[in-house]
């Protein structure tokens, strides 16, 4: 197995990616490939174990950044580390992962590695760490939708969940600001019902903001505009909680005995909503696996991408999307349809 790392996307590049990809080869069985200047990513190889050695580099000079517009992928730096890499996973790679600039993975994998026939467009999907991890998507990729779109996320995800996360028939919820059918735009109307008609989906209904971490779906599928929103919402709570935590465990020597009494628990909690624990989020609906790293990913987020990368890739899951997309594909219904009639015309 192949698995291609930008080594020049993130905040902590290169340095960081590089690390932790060392560590992952000494880890897992894929070949890594880091893609990226050459000369950097060799120097901070020398600070990792013989692992590093394990690492094949394919040299590039240009890198995308945050500021730079996401079409510039394929244009004015389409030669940059994180378009050389999905050029490669086109061609033989097994799962691509970066920690770079997230529009510009969008719209690069969308054009180079392309959705699987019949789905409208990818989605960023990320696992919300609580009781009952759940799947939300879109993440911020598409900002407008339809209701066509929603529906097929929840088909995809549906699959992710079940044969990447082990869920055995994933509820799916549709955010929105009311749990009546009626409730919503058009959008979020026109997806009730066809999330609930629909034969493959296990639809629970509509789920209100502060149901989220409720643990009533495995799937929750939005717009990406409000699914950023509630994305980072919930990390910022998460974060504002453990600090006024802290503050309440360091107030006097009491409070002190009694966090040694609950440290243990607590170190678990924090580290269930850590985004490094889970590695990246996938673009979900592509043909090949990429992994959408946190742009703060240090060496662990890193190590824990490949081990998601490497499972995404085992379980076959982008097969089924294929096979389940098939009906939504409009050349193959098309075909399909041209052969009905050549079969009534015999």
């Amino acid at each position: 197995m192949k698995i291609i790392i930008d080594a020049m996307g993130g905040d902590n590049a290169p340095g960081e990616i590089v690390r932790g990809a060392a560590e992952a080869a000494g880890m897992y069985q894929s070949q890594i490939v880091l893609v990226g200047n050459q000369a950097k990513i060799e120097q901070c190889l020398k600070s990792c174990p013989e692992s590093g050695k394990k690492i094949e580099i394919v040299h590039t000079e240009e890198t995308i950044s945050m500021e730079d517009d996401p079409l510039s992928i394929l244009r004015a730096k389409k030669n940059c580390s994180m378009g050389v890499g999905l050029r490669m996973l086109k061609e033989d790679g097994d799962a691509f992962i970066s920690a770079g600039n997230t529009g510009a993975l969008h719209a690069g994998s969308s054009l180079i590695i392309r959705p699987v026939k019949g789905l409208q467009r990818s989605a960023i999907a990320t696992v919300l760490p609580f009781q009952r991890p759940c799947l939300l998507m879109d993440c911020g990729a598409n900002v407008t939708v339809t209701a066509e779109y929603l529906e097929q996320w929840a088909i995809v995800g549906s699959l992710y969940m079940e044969y990447v996360m082990k869920v055995k028939n994933p509820q799916v919820g549709l955010l929105n600001n009311g749990a009546e059918e009626c409730k919503g735009t058009p959008v979020q109307v026109d997806a009730y019902q066809k999330l609930k008609n629909h034969p493959d989906i296990h639809f629970h209904g509509n789920i209100e903001g502060k149901e989220v971490p409720a643990g009533l779906c495995d799937v929750l599928v939005t717009d990406g505009f409000t699914g950023n929103i509630t994305l980072k919402m919930l990390e910022g709570m998460a974060k504002f909680l453990f600090g006024q935590l802290k503050e309440i465990y360091t107030q006097n020597v009491m409070t002190k005995m009694s966090y040694l009494l609950m440290k243990d628990s607590l170190r678990g909690l924090k580290k269930s909503f850590d985004a490094s624990e889970y590695g990246g989020a996938p673009l979900l609906g592509l043909q090949k696996p990429v992994i959408k790293a946190h742009g703060s990913s240090d060496a662990r987020a890193i190590v824990n991408a490949v081990r998601q990368a490497e499972a995404f890739v085992k379980t076959g899951v982008i097969h089924e999307m294929e096979e389940r997309m098939k009906k939504y594909d409009r050349s193959a219904l098309r075909t399909k349809a041209a052969e009905e009639t050549a079969k009534e015309s015999e």
